[in-house]
């Protein structure tokens, strides 16, 4: 005991000397790939649709579409409908990421949360597996893109448009290019998930049955006929059909999904007038024949199939076209998803097929990726969040969180949509952090979908460090206030539009029992022999009950505050009367007018507190001297007396590994502080012993401070 009690004590010195005595390094790398990792995983959760994870850290997301056919999966880009094409896509490029590099997410700490993502998209993909048919598309996206707002407010917004009936779902047979995708997700993620999850044998079960279904009708006939078609409309399907019998055989080693997989080379994509195979285009949603060409290369060790994915990786290198700085530009419409898919082909296939001298395939996958980070002649990153001069305006309805249906209003998205890989340069190099241009600045799951399987790759060769405060809180503007106007002021009285608004967007929500005060002096009033409550209220407009009576707002008589001050408070007890969901309901409007006592003169506006700001204003004016309750408890303002919102609520301690002091940050203290636990001379609470685990293996131990050790020297 003497012995480890001395090693302990000596590894905790080791620590901080090694801390305190290590050369200072350089500066961050310019590219960091953890990072990049790190945030393209957060990403997702961002598209979340349904109930939302406990793990889900999006403090500006929560459940939506909760009246979906088959909840879950991802909303596709930046509108709101589930297409399983593309989603499928991704979830098994994502897969493949996991499945080839499990290390370089082991290293960088991020299994947790790749698993969690994966493991969401797979579930609602297995959920539409029906039995005899699939479902193929949740939300029709004709009428998806009628509205511009917040998917947590989808139905509410919808229904402003009118005409809406609820979320349709689509399902059937002949659709093999969606079914041959889904099943091939389901089965990668078979395959990536072995260890990690207790539901592979699920996921592969549906894999086989949704196989089989689009196996058998050979056809898209159904696909084609949908709403999908107008937005990912199925070129082929039997470079999907090949993926995915390539994926089954991985999983379950039968010969039989090897045999289904050489019956569709014959009818695979060829090159324009000739029979030879395609090799000239990119992996990619609708296209995933370059894949599925190094599964079977894998799978068969054949030498030709070795060739045609050499004879590939060549295209790349040296027949698309290249942007100034080496970017692979295969189409102006969201090139980066093509490079970042091309660059995580040709690394998967570098790593795992004998091609003989595979530099250039490496150096092209390296610059694809350093392209997205930032390594460009724009000098800027690609990705939201991430590096130098990154987008912030992407084409992304929740993140920009209008509060009346407008692309343009705000004018700067609202939320940082950390991880998303926006389209990328137009074919000249140009780029422009423009949120109505979609075709550039668009985001959307197959566009991170190669990304961050190269990313996997990357920090596991040239290694990177994540961001321990990841993600931080964001700084929030006011969501609810009051915009004031006087409308008419006299000697007999003063009238005003007051109206109340909802902006809010951490989430965007409804909040039943908002409620506003609007103060005034009535000391001339009392001077005059009246008491106040003789004053004349008279409520001229009530938007809130135009919609009918359960919205109608409520109004309090005539309420001392202090001294001569009074107030009238309006109350919205149900708070779908005012929604940030178009221009005609993000702001509710009372007209109010308070007459001096037996329609006498004498009133005096110029006392009263909250005309402060609006006396002399042509506008209507936001102003703290209006102030915004939820329940009774001031929310937003300043009371007469000084009071204003306490927002001194204690943060709960965030989750960390290796923060044990929860101070926020990982230092050589932390390392002293498990070392005295380990010796028990001291306890731990349940935060503290959590971010202690460093390792996340349920136990807290030397190898505890070791892992501190590296992260704190950067290794």
């Amino acid at each position: 005991m003497k012995k480890i009690v001395a090693f302990l004590s000596a590894a905790a010195m080791a620590i901080s000397s090694m801390v305190a005595t290590a050369p200072v390094s350089s500066a961050e790398p310019y590219i960091n790939y953890a990072e990049a990792l790190q945030k393209s995983l957060y990403f997702y959760e961002c598209q979340q649709a349904g109930p939302l994870p406990e793990w889900n850290r999006v403090e500006w997301r929560a459940d939506s579409t909760m009246d979906d056919f088959i909840k879950g999966g991802w909303y596709d880009a930046g509108d709101h409908v589930k297409f399983n094409l593309p989603m499928a896509y991704s979830a098994s490029m994502i897969a493949w990421g996991l499945y080839q590099y499990p290390n370089g997410i082991e290293k960088c700490g991020e299994m947790d949360n790749y698993v969690n993502n994966l493991t969401f998209v797979l579930d609602y993909l297995a959920a539409c597996d029906l039995g005899d048919e699939v479902v193929f598309q949740v939300g029709n996206g004709q009428k998806d893109h009628t509205w511009w707002g917040p998917v947590e407010l989808y139905d509410y917004g919808m229904n402003e448009n009118g005409g809406y009936e609820g979320r349709p779902y689509y399902s059937g047979t002949k659709c093999s290019a969606a079914f041959g995708e889904m099943a091939a997700a389901l089965a990668a993620g078979y395959c990536a998930l072995q260890g990690r999850s207790d539901k592979t044998d699920y996921y592969l079960e549906h894999a086989e049955n949704i196989f089989k279904i689009a196996d058998a009708a050979k056809s898209d006939d159904e696909y084609q006929d949908s709403d999908a078609s107008g937005f990912y409309r199925s070129s082929h399907f039997y470079d999907e059909l090949f993926w995915a019998a390539n994926w089954l055989y991985k999983a379950t080693g039968e010969k039989s999904y090897l045999d289904k997989a050489t019956s569709y080379i014959p009818y695979l994509d060829k090159e324009l007038g000739s029979d030879e195979l395609k090799y000239t285009w990119s992996m990619c949603w609708d296209d995933s024949m370059q894949g599925g060409m190094v599964l079977y290369a894998q799978n068969t060790g054949d030498a030709q199939y070795v060739a045609r994915v050499k004879k590939h990786l060549d295209y790349l290198v040296s027949g698309v076209s290249k942007l100034d700085g080496g970017l692979a530009h295969f189409d102006s419409w969201g090139c980066l998803r093509y490079a970042a898919a091309s660059g995580f082909i040709a690394a998967v296939a570098c790593d795992t097929l004998d091609m003989g001298n595979t530099s250039a395939y490496e150096n092209f996958y390296k610059t694809q990726a350093d392209y997205c980070l930032g390594d460009n002649p724009l000098d800027q990153s690609f990705v939201v969040g991430y590096g130098n001069n990154a987008p912030k305006n992407a084409h992304h309805r929740t993140s920009h969180a209008s509060w009346n249906n407008e692309l343009s209003n705000p004018t700067e998205n609202r939320h940082i949509l950390y991880g998303a890989l926006v389209g990328g340069p137009d074919g000249s190099g140009n780029y422009v952090d423009d949120r109505q241009n979609f075709i550039n600045n668009e985001v959307a799951d197959d566009y991170n979908a190669g990304f961050t399987g190269l990313m996997a790759k990357m920090t596991e060769k040239f290694g990177g460090k994540t961001d321990p405060s990841f993600p931080e809180p964001e700084k929030r503007d006011d969501e609810f206030f009051v915009e004031a106007q006087i409308k008419q002021n006299s000697a007999s009285g003063v009238s005003l539009s007051l109206k109340f608004v909802n902006h809010t967007a951490w989430p965007a929500r409804v909040v039943d029992n908002m409620s506003y005060r609007y103060y005034f002096d009535a000391s001339e009033v009392i001077d005059a022999g009246f008491k106040a409550t003789d004053i004349v209220v008279r409520i001229d407009r009530d938007q809130a009950s135009m919609y009918g009576d359960e919205y109608r707002a409520v109004y309090s008589p005539i309420t001392q505050y202090k001294g001569n001050i009074y107030y009238i408070e309006v109350t919205y007890p149900n708070g779908e009367a005012v929604l940030p969901i178009s221009e005609g309901r993000n702001k509710c409007e009372t007209m109010l007018a308070l007459v001096f006592p037996d329609y006498k003169s004498g009133w005096n506006a110029e006392n009263d507190y909250s005309n402060q700001d609006i006396l002399d204003a042509e506008d209507p004016v936001i102003t703290d001297k209006i102030t915004v309750y939820n329940n009774g408890k001031l929310v937003y303002g300043v009371e007469p007396d000084g009071t204003k919102p306490d927002n001194t609520e204690p943060t709960p301690p965030k989750k960390l590994k290796g923060d044990v002091d929860l101070n926020g940050k990982v230092s050589v203290q932390d390392a002293v502080s498990i070392n005295k636990f380990i010796l028990g001379i001291t306890k731990l609470n349940a935060q503290a012993s959590d971010n202690a685990d460093y390792n996340s293996d349920k136990k807290i131990n030397i190898f505890d401070l070791i892992g501190i050790k590296e992260y704190l020297l950067n290794k």
